[in-house]
């Protein structure tokens, strides 16, 4: 009798539940899920119950910092450049006082609402700002609005007075001088300033004195080309195209084989290509029209008026329209002899119809000899001129003293012989925008120094300082009035950085940029 031990039967006990254990997860898998006990919430339960993770939402998570890593010091006070004396201005400065002021070291305690939206670089240039404010309510007063004639416009006073002369809804004439003159960009940047039909220019243009009046009367008339006066000049378009069409009879000749300079036609190669010549050359010239018969010019005087041109016009823009366009299937796109044309209108003049066919309509920009074409586009006119602000440039203040110390004529332009170029070039391009200023009896004014014979501005009042603070704060869209090419020297954190600043602002040609200096 076969006996089973007490072990052996645990074993097969333990050994079948766990093939049934696999079995059900192997039923579950094909698609089942065992059904899970949800528990519920706790009446008291809220979100504050559950603690937030480590480095998730809730409590900002405040990373380590590397020993070595600098940190920056607090900004305190910002500097601009004093070029005359080589060290930084203490009264074109402004600093953070006490209770969070701020004090601007020439005008005092800063506006408390103004303090909070002004960059603090910005404040190191309220003077020029206030400078230029001045100058525009100076120039301004009695006139509404008008053109505005600024020079040294990339500079911070001039750069003020073009932008608030915009604001304010004048059109500027802007006058990049010599330090940035040569930085297109530059000059791009202060015309995208300026709004229609203001602009801006650099100094050399300036010295081109024709072109720049011209300038500054399209500016301010308004380059309006249907104010041209086309009933008197009609007759000169006629004039001119009679006389083109004669040199061309004169030039090609009927008895040339084609249009072509007669040079083309005389062999040049070898004496064994001779024999081809011909040939070759006459597969050559079928390309081109042939030559024109003679046209009697009493006749073309007397019969080629302005309805003739009219319609040869028609007849040339049918032409090109089917060769630019692969033909019309009626136009011969192959020839086109404009001399055999004419010569056949004035031999037999053609009818003319001044009606136009029910639903043709004249194209914008097709020329027509008989009638005016209509604008398309808006006239802006920036009106009068207003006046003129003169930024004192070092350039610009040499000329301006050596050309007044001298007495006579003769010693004025001795003055000017002697001078630099960059500063023989300020001089002219100012005295181009002073000269138009007073042509048109408007005022002129220097801002940052006086020049000899010239108003300088006065001390900005607390109207223009607050002008210029209003047009310094930031609104919701991070905009403002006035802006500027600022670059930062932080000395706070480097202390060499106010001498290098130094001597960057002082380099010739220091770039298209205005330095400050923070402490």
């Amino acid at each position: 009798m076969l006996s089973v031990s007490s072990s052996a039967l645990a074993r097969l006990a333990a050994r079948s539940r766990t093939a049934a254990a696999a079995s059900s997860a192997s039923v579950r898998n094909m698609g089942m899920q065992a059904r899970e006990e949800i528990e519920e919430l706790p009446p008291n339960f809220s979100m504050d119950a559950v603690k937030a993770p480590p480095h998730g939402f809730g409590e900002q998570h405040e990373e380590e910092l590397d020993p070595m890593a600098y940190v920056r010091k607090p900004v305190s006070s910002v500097h601009s450049i004093d070029l005359s004396k080589g060290a930084i201005s203490a009264l074109d400065s402004a600093a953070f006082g006490p209770g969070g002021s701020v004090v601007h070291g020439r005008f005092g305690n800063v506006d408390a609402s103004a303090a909070e939206t002004v960059p603090l670089e910005y404040l190191a240039f309220l003077r020029p700002a206030s400078e230029g404010a001045a100058a525009l309510r100076e120039i301004s007063e009695g006139v509404k609005t008008g053109t505005v004639l600024v020079y040294g416009a990339s500079r911070p006073a001039g750069l003020s007075a073009v932008q608030l002369a915009t604001a304010s809804g004048n059109a500027v004439v802007a006058v990049v001088d010599g330090q940035h003159s040569g930085h297109d960009e530059m000059v791009d940047t202060v015309k995208g300033l300026t709004s229609e039909p203001g602009t801006a220019v650099a100094e050399q243009y300036a010295l081109c004195k024709a072109n720049f009046r011209d300038l500054v009367e399209k500016t301010v008339s308004g380059d309006d080309f249907t104010s041209f006066d086309f009933d008197s000049n009609q007759y000169q378009f006629l004039a001119d195209f009679k006389a083109n069409v004669l040199d061309y009879v004169e030039a090609y000749p009927s008895d040339l084989p084609a249009a072509v300079d007669s040079e083309q036609l005389k062999f040049t190669g070898k004496e064994k290509d001779r024999a081809n010549f011909q040939a070759n050359m006459n597969a050559y010239l079928s390309q081109y029209q042939p030559g024109a018969d003679p046209i009697d010019p009493a006749q073309l005087e007397a019969n080629f008026n302005v309805e003739q041109y009219e319609l040869f016009k028609k007849k040339f823009i049918t032409q090109t329209t089917a060769v630019i366009s692969g033909g019309d299937g009626v136009t011969n796109t192959d020839r086109f002899a404009p001399a055999e044309i004419v010569n056949n209108m004035c031999m037999q003049p053609e009818s003319t119809d001044d009606a136009k066919p029910e639903g043709v309509v004249a194209y914008p920009f097709e020329f027509s000899i008989k009638n005016e074409s209509a604008p398309t586009t808006p006239m802006t006119k920036g009106g009068p001129i207003v006046g003129a602000i003169i930024e004192v440039t070092p350039d610009l203040a040499v000329a301006c003293e050596a050309v007044a110390a001298a007495k006579t004529l003769r010693e004025k332009a001795e003055a000017l012989q002697f001078l630099t170029e960059p500063q023989k070039s300020a001089f002219g391009a100012a005295s181009s925008i002073i000269g138009l200023a007073k042509k048109a009896g408007a005022a002129v004014r220097t801002v940052g120094g006086s020049l000899p014979g010239l108003d300088a501005v006065e001390k900005p009042s607390e109207q223009d300082i607050q002008t210029a603070l209003e047009g310094m704060e930031l609104g919701d869209d991070g905009t403002s009035k006035l802006n500027y090419f600022i670059q930062v020297y932080r000395a706070s954190d480097y202390p060499i950085y106010e001498a290098y600043a130094i001597h960057r602002a002082n380099e010739p040609l220091s770039g298209p940029r205005q330095i400050v200096v923070t402490k």
